[in-house]
């Protein structure tokens, strides 16, 4: 229980700043969709999903590299840190370069053929943005690898705090002072665009150098050169890593990428504004996802090398699916509430919005999905057969992309979030077989399912039949809980005892 009490615990604080970094993506919506009409949120999320795509490339698979390198040359640690980063150096300056040479043709192809000044510039915000993300991937790497959780989260929240104060003053602040009239609100009046979005991925940019440069400490004990046997060990781990973490944002992201070409102008850019405002409700279930993520992959590797390792990865999945379903079941639940921080900015903006409610079950489904696979890809990493972290999320991207092709056009945004769910489970059902003959790990897979089948009853009840009332759902919900502590009593004593 010792092992487990420090992962909970370095979880949980990695997990507080992802918690309130995701909060505040949650709450700043609510910002959003009163400013923006769902056309122009869709060129955010659009935006949005390819910055997730290309933050994979420039990362180049070198964070999980990373702790597996640090594993294999615990003497030479400082090497590795090098190695790391100076890769990813370089990676990151071709990319600005080349963004910079070919943003006019990017923006063009962006806005299916016709040039706009405002996409331009918008390329050029976010080829600094991942930039700016990609040279941190490795320095915070290094603090949760040093066990610093404490420092890691503190630099996440200023990065969050410093994205709300630009974004606040940008979209709030400046309209008041123009408002009040005098010199200083005539200096904003002269170049202030009401309503530009632009302003949202200047904040993103200014948050982003700043926590670049507050890491500066991390950077300073690096020495910019490359082992070239080492580099090259770590390229032949990372390159698989690199292309399945592709795979994977393709699953992930490729859907609001496809919807504005495969439903293009008016139409396309709508429904992808509501399906991304939408998908925003569903964020507290992506938050616990990403928490797990941070804090399970060190343990993962620094615990390896214990006889009882494949135990403690098959309970940490038992309760991981747990909590997840909880988290799944009461967001459901409490839909009818929550959809009042995507109510837009007048009847018909909210109608729009509103009009894909239906889908989040189904989203919350997703993170459980994607959490469970998440949990399991660790057989690969640890074996040091990173390929099949390619096949897997290969089958997965290439049932995303054809389903995509098939169901957009049809049924747009609800067909894309179904294809989500099918390539998932196909991810969890292949990493499960392949693993469980190359790293067995006894997870409790009918108990595990039965939890996953019990949470979707629920939902379902308390979403069609009893139509998102509140009370029901929750009195569904608390009966749900208590059957599970039930059911966990005596882990959840023998934890409280200790």
């Amino acid at each position: 229980m010792s092992v487990l009490r420090k992962f909970a615990g370095q979880t949980a604080i990695y997990g507080l700043s992802t918690i309130v970094a995701r909060l505040v993506s949650f709450l700043l919506t609510k910002l959003y969709v009163g400013k923006f009409s769902p056309s122009v949120y869709g060129i955010f999320t659009n935006l949005y999903s390819w910055a997730a795509m290309l933050n994979a490339v420039l990362a180049f698979g070198m964070e999980t590299t990373y702790f597996r390198y640090l594993q294999k040359h615990d003497h030479d640690r400082a090497k590795v840190y090098n190695n790391s980063f100076t890769i990813i150096l370089f990676t990151t300056a071709l990319f600005v370069i080349t963004m910079h040479l070919f943003s006019a043709n990017i923006a063009t192809w962006l806005n299916n053929g016709s040039y706009n000044t405002d996409l331009n510039r918008y390329v050029r915000y976010f080829a600094w943005i991942l930039a700016a993300d990609a040279l941190a991937v490795i320095p915070f790497a290094r603090l949760r690898a040093e066990g610093r959780p404490i420092r890691f989260g503190i630099l996440k929240l200023v990065n969050v705090v410093t994205f709300i104060g630009f974004n606040l003053f940008f979209i709030i602040t400046i309209p008041w002072l123009i408002e009040q009239g005098g010199t200083y609100p005539a200096y904003f009046a002269s170049w202030y665009r009401d309503g530009w979005v632009g302003y949202v991925f200047l904040s993103n940019l200014i948050a982003s150098g700043l926590t670049l440069v507050l890491l500066l400490p991390e950077i300073a004990k690096l020495r910019p050169r490359l082992d070239r046997k080492l580099a090259m060990d770590m390229l032949s781990y990372s390159l698989p890593v690199l292309i399945a973490n592709i795979s994977f944002i393709i699953n992930e992201h490729i859907d609001k990428i496809m919807i504005p070409k495969l439903l293009p102008g008016e139409v396309g850019d709508r429904d992808l504004g509501i399906y991304g405002a939408v998908s925003k409700i569903a964020v507290f279930l992506s938050i616990a996802v990403q928490a797990f993520r941070l804090g399970a992959e060190p343990f993962f590797f620094s615990y390896s090398k214990n006889e009882n390792a494949p135990r403690t990865y098959a309970l940490i999945m038992d309760y991981f699916v747990i909590a997840m379903v909880l988290v799944m079941v009461g967001i459901t639940v409490n839909i009818e509430w929550l959809k009042y921080f995507i109510e837009g900015g007048s009847p018909k903006e909210q109608a729009q919005y509103w009009s894909g409610l239906h889908i989040i079950p189904i989203l919350l489904l997703n993170y459980v999905l994607l959490g469970i696979y998440m949990n399991l890809s660790i057989w690969y990493k640890l074996t040091d057969q990173t390929r099949f972290g390619l096949y897997i999320s290969g089958i997965g991207a290439i049932i995303t992309i054809v389903l995509n092709i098939i169901l957009i056009p049809r049924y747009s945004y609800v067909g894309a979030v179904w294809v989500t769910a099918i390539a998932y489970a196909a991810m969890v059902v292949t990493s499960y077989l392949w693993g469980q003959q190359r790293y067995p790990i006894p997870y409790r897979v009918g108990k595990n399912s039965a939890y996953i089948v019990a949470g979707i009853v629920v939902c379902w009840l308390a979403f069609d039949v009893f139509d998102r009332h509140l009370i029901v759902g929750n009195l569904l919900f608390a009966a749900f809980a208590l059957v599970a502590a039930l059911i966990e009593r005596k882990t959840l004593m023998a934890v409280l005892k200790k």
